[in-house]
């Protein structure tokens, strides 16, 4: 990844509360000198130390964690918006501007491997949807189904763990351009209503 040292982020603290926020991860790795690109939520641990997951046991990255080399990138994306140079006062005075993309990104980097702990399984599945559910104003609780139908799903899916060898986000928030340019930014998405620039703008004014 193409990282500025003005955009890099390293703070644990940071990094965790986007991979918590936005959980859907783009994982990446290496199958048979192809790229096998997947989409799945995983949960960091609270030392940033692993990430865990699950998937369907026909899944490629299955053969991923077998092969000797089982090095995978998981990529979290969080808030992204379109920047336009008439936000900055500098359009008026000279002109010389552009447009941008200001966005959020962690990749955590590291070894995946298999977890065929039937146990494990269940109590990650139930974390997972313990965190998610109140996000709904709702209380699904796993064991409100059925307990064969329950076994019959569990049984087609197998942990995962990545052991997080590399932790790096990249937070393009208009840091490069001057104060009063940031304020621009900042003072007209304060205006908008748009839902993923709002988002931008929470990103940018956190302390």
């Amino acid at each position: 990844m193409y990282l500025p040292k003005h955009f890099q982020v390293e703070d644990l603290k940071t990094l965790a509360q986007l991979v918590a926020k936005y959980p859907l991860a783009t994982l990446v790795g290496s199958l048979e000198g192809q790229l096998e690109i997947n989409h799945l939520p995983l949960m960091l641990s609270a030392d940033g130390q692993k990430l865990h997951g699950h998937i369907a046991r026909t899944n490629p990255l299955v053969k991923i964690a077998e092969q000797a080399r089982c090095e995978v990138t998981a990529v979290f994306h969080g808030p992204h918006a379109y920047i336009t140079p008439a936000w900055y006062p500098s359009k008026q005075e000279t002109g010389k501007v552009v447009p941008t993309w200001n966005y959020a990104v962690v990749h955590a980097q590291g070894r995946l491997s298999l977890i065929n702990d039937p146990n494990w399984i269940r109590r990650h599945v139930a974390q997972m949807t313990d965190i998610h559910e109140p996000t709904y104003q709702s209380n699904w609780k796993l064991d409100d189904a059925p307990e064969e139908y329950v076994q019959m799903m569990l049984k087609a899916i197998i942990g995962i763990e990545i052991e997080v060898t590399s932790l790096v986000g990249k937070f393009k928030l208009s840091q490069n351009r001057s104060p009063s340019e940031y304020t621009g930014v900042v003072e007209n998405l304060q205006k908008s209503t748009e839902e993923n620039l709002q988002a931008m703008l929470a990103l940018m004014q956190k302390p």
